[in-house]
């Protein structure tokens, strides 16, 4: 396996002097490295959710009886935990705590409608799934309960989302002080794991429509914590008891393997929040003098228009990053003028656990507008579109690829797609692009249709289903468009039935409101005569995509 037709890895030259060229993350589960940790910064602090603090020994109490419960309950080792949870506490105690029990996590984002909860439920056969008593989670799972089988719905308080408010425990739901009352001052005794045992299925796009989960087994989500460790080697806010401050969401496989198990294995100190509020951000960096902060391109236009915001508020900052959609240079350097910081980004996936490429420090002008340099421990090339096994030389453009130990090597239920993407370890990513011959990597297309839209992945055809769903459409099409706050909003076309009166923008988004996650309504419509159509009757999305 070679990184380009020449076997060069021309980037290793670009990667600071403490980071090593020729790294091998360690295989190893999850619960031995969470052991560890626990032991290690035991009295140290590691979570602080609006005043609320964890040490290390608090957490491991609380994981400890969460997997307790969990195992009474009935969770055998391989059996599936969906967490339908935002940014809380109740995502780490459950997350490690499924992990301790032997099971496997399946991530449900809250922003997802009724029908994708169904159908990552039904996919995973998860046999518990966690979520909030506040009515914005709960009322799913009312709706969910009354109408179909489900597994059981346990149910947690949020002090924060839930303040003021009415928030019962469903019927037919179990309230956590319930589920876990008898196992106060449980032990922490995980099940016994391998490395190459199942921990994570991420659901992802898929190319009918629904989503598909990557299997990510302990290896892959340790070696994946393992790369970015050693790409921070150099960075001070990577070393133990340093702060973070985190908005990114814990159920994306980023802020999953980047904000909470990083820090968790580093010992650091993880400030969690719930929402993203940029005055609120800038208030708390300079009064927690937070060392480490990121988000999408969009976290920071916002603490770049903060009421109050200035220099000295961000002075404790030396890491600041960005990641989910390109990075606007004007942003960037506004960025980079008010904390003296340059944005580190770069480019991952749900299939590689968040790794793949990175931007270094004192990365070349020139470089502007690439992803970066493969991380540490992994490699990438150029492949010809067409035929995979052809590698490409600096400069020809194809599809990139890329392999290591952090990769998936498995959809879940999804052999054809599993056999599409992978091809001898190598996942072909379905972004199309090119290495320049120092080894950074660009991307100038998107094999499939993605839009990306404030750092969410925003499948066309999960957007155009829905839109079918309405009785009056013949066809819709959905594209990606400008958005100056989120990078790209949805734009959907749309085709009527004879004498079907056109409806507005707000009534679509209306009708769609059960059927689509927030992140996914559109944000434009458009009524056509006729869409455009490939030769062999395909959605010709790249013609709107040139129209507009």
């Amino acid at each position: 396996m070679t990184a380009t037709a020449t076997g060069a890895r021309p980037w290793h030259r670009f990667y600071p002097a403490a980071i090593p060229r020729n790294f091998t993350p360690e295989p190893t589960d999850w619960n031995s490295e969470l052991t560890k940790a626990f032991a290690r910064f035991a009295d140290d602090t590691l979570l602080n959710y609006y005043g609320q603090r964890w040490t290390f020994g608090d957490m491991r109490r609380d994981v400890a009886r969460a997997a307790a419960a969990l195992r009474d309950f009935g969770i055998e080792k391989g059996d599936r935990v969906a967490l339908h949870l935002p940014n809380c506490p109740w995502h780490p105690i459950f997350f490690y705590g499924a992990l301790a029990a032997g099971a496997a996590v399946t991530h449900i984002s809250p922003l997802d409608a009724d029908q994708e909860i169904a159908h990552k439920l039904d996919d995973s056969g998860a046999k518990i799934v966690v979520t909030l008593t506040t009515p914005e989670l709960s009322h799913h799972f009312k709706t969910l309960l009354a109408h179909r089988e489900m597994p059981t719905v346990l149910q947690c308080p949020d002090p924060i989302s839930g303040a003021g408010r009415d928030c019962p425990v469903l019927s037919g739901a179990v309230a956590v002080e319930d589920f876990w009352a008898d196992h106060e001052g449980a032990a922490f005794d995980p099940v016994a794991v391998t490395p190459d045992d199942v921990a994570l299925l991420q659901y992802t796009g898929g190319t009918t429509g629904l989503p598909k989960a990557a299997v990510l087994t302990h290896a892959n989500l340790c070696a994946g914590v393992q790369i970015y460790h050693a790409m921070s080697l150099d960075e001070p806010a990577a070393e133990p008891g340093k702060s973070s401050l985190v908005y990114s969401p814990l159920f994306h496989i980023m802020g999953l393997v980047t904000a909470l198990m990083k820090r968790t294995y580093e010992g650091g100190l993880i400030h969690l929040r719930l929402r993203f509020d940029a005055t609120q951000a800038v208030e708390e960096i300079a009064r927690h003098e937070i060392a480490s902060f990121g988000g999408v391109p969009t976290t920071w236009i916002g603490i770049l228009q903060a009421e109050g915001v200035s220099p000295e508020k961000l002075a404790s900052l030396s890491y600041a990053s960005a990641g989910g959609a390109p990075m606007p240079d004007e942003v960037r350097k506004r960025v980079r003028e008010l904390t003296g910081l340059d944005v580190r980004g770069g480019w991952g996936m749900t299939e590689t656990a968040a790794a793949g490429t990175l931007i270094q420090r004192d990365t070349p002008e020139e470089k502007a507008g690439s992803i970066g340099v493969p991380v540490t421990g992994m490699d990438a090339k150029i492949v010809d579109v067409e035929d995979a096994d052809r590698v490409l030389c600096p400069g020809e453009v194809g599809e990139i690829a890329v392999c290591g130990p952090n990769v998936t090597q498995a959809y879940w239920n999804k052999p054809e797609e599993t056999a599409e993407a992978l091809r001898d370890g190598w996942l072909l990513t379905g972004d199309v692009g090119y290495m320049d011959e120092d080894g950074f990597f660009y991307i100038v297309d998107r094999k499939k249709d993605l839009i990306l839209s404030g750092g969410f992945n925003v499948y066309p055809l999960v957007i155009e289903k829905a839109v079918h769903q309405h009785p009056d459409v013949v066809e819709a099409m959905a594209i990606g468009v400008p958005d100056d706050y989120r990078g790209e909003s949805a734009k959907v076309f749309v085709t009527l039935r004879d004498g079907a009166e056109p409806f507005t923008l707000e009534a679509l988004q209306g009708f769609l409101a059960d059927k689509l996650g927030r992140h996914e309504i559109p944000r434009h419509l458009e009524f056509r005569d006729e869409l455009p159509h490939t030769p062999v009757g395909k959605a010709d999305r790249k013609a709107l995509r040139r129209e507009v």
